[in-house]
């Protein structure tokens, strides 16, 4: 941690606990790290049930749950619906990224975290969705604070997250921490265009679980 530089920050309402909806560890250890040393009181929480197939998704959330033990930071683990993701997803598989298909994912996933913070007392919630450059942000921002508008007291923070070299440095603490190095956003669309294009390049299809920041073949 000595080489990364920590900006401190402070949530639009001040002193109040925080929820972060975090997507995996690489996208969520650089923002909890800042929370961390800002002083924020904050939650983890883990809802991702596009994320295909289950060994992907399991892969993610273990990972998540170790940093946060490290982090001494509560982790909660959502449910992994994906009938209701896949049910939910219908007429949209043909979607690009970026598309509808991710407004759809991102409400998903923020009307559900929003729905435990009002039910547990957090009066803020945020997302690492929107650290990563492969995301759209005001995309992200604009499904948090639909979420968040469903509920009296409750402020979706649309901190960027990217700003101040955060999305290369979340890069350099996924080498520091050894994290695995996802190959797709993380739907079953997702992994047939990547493997499509791949093919395409004359690349094999992706070895889940193979792919290690920092680590060479």
């Amino acid at each position: 941690m000595n080489d990364i530089q920590y900006p401190l920050v402070s949530p639009p309402n001040k002193g109040e606990k925080v929820l972060l909806h975090s997507c995996c560890a690489p996208c969520s250890a650089r923002i909890m790290e800042i929370l961390s040393l800002s002083g924020i009181n904050y939650t983890v929480f883990f809802y991702n049930p596009n994320i295909h197939p289950e060994q992907e998704y399991l892969l993610r959330k273990e990972e998540n749950i170790h940093f946060a033990k490290k982090q001494n930071v509560p982790f909660v683990d959502g449910d992994y619906d994906q009938d209701n993701w896949f049910e939910r997803a219908q007429g949209l598989e043909w979607e690009p990224e970026r598309g509808m298909r991710c407004t759809l994912c991102f409400d998903i996933r923020l009307q559900r975290t929003a729905l435990f913070a009002k039910e547990h007392g957090f009066s803020v919630m945020t997302s690492s969705l929107g650290i990563s450059r492969w995301k759209n942000l005001n995309q992200v921002n604009d499904c948090g604070k639909r979420a968040a508008e469903l509920y009296e007291g409750l402020t979706y923070w649309d901190f960027n997250w990217r700003k101040g070299g955060n999305s290369a440095q979340m890069i350099e603490i996924s080498k520091r921490e050894k994290f695995y190095q996802q190959e797709y956003c993380g739907c079953i669309y997702s992994l047939r265009d990547m493997n499509r294009r791949r093919r395409e390049q004359g690349r094999p299809a992706i070895d889940i679980g193979k792919l290690q920041y920092g680590k060479k073949d």
